[in-house]
């Protein structure tokens, strides 16, 4: 991306929404992170230790993958040409779904006991994220404006 400077746009001429999008993107890996480590951990004791395979878990995530690649086609984005950013937009659809799965692990790890159950959910909602997120990045490298030609 080019320097605001290059293009003659302070940072700070920048409509908020286009210096907040770089911050979402690494907000989504943030989130992703941690849902992974805690997701991580508990699934790694319930495959030593309970009734779920390592096999189960990476055909969900491998299931997963390509649905949250897909998804990455429901992000409304915007390019701003002089500056050369992309704005992000919330995505309500991804959103309700992040949220359904939860509350079905939650459930079925609190209420109702179901280890299996709660176990597939967290690797739909591992594979859902690491796909979408890493169709984001490729997307908005996509839309970029291309950086490798001379300036003139």
């Amino acid at each position: 991306m080019e320097d605001p400077a290059e293009t003659g746009m302070e940072s700070r001429d920048l409509p908020a929404v286009f210096r907040r999008s770089r911050a979402k993107i690494w907000l989504r890996t943030g989130i992703l992170t941690v849902f992974g480590i805690l997701f991580g951990l508990t699934l790694y004791h319930d495959i030593v230790f309970g009734p779920f395979r390592l096999l189960w878990a990476i055909a969900l995530i491998a299931i997963a993958l390509p649905i949250g690649f897909w998804m990455r086609k429901l992000v409304p984005m915007q390019v701003h040409t002089p500056s050369g950013y992309v704005t992000l937009s919330f995505d309500r659809i991804y959103f309700a779904l992040i949220v359904v799965l939860v509350v079905i692990k939650a459930l079925a790890t609190s209420l109702l006991h179901v280890t299996l159950l709660a176990d597939g959910a967290m690797c739909v909602i591992l594979g859902l994220m690491i796909g979408r997120l890493s169709g984001i990045c490729l997307r908005v490298h996509a839309l970029k404006p291309d950086q490798t030609l001379p300036k003139s």
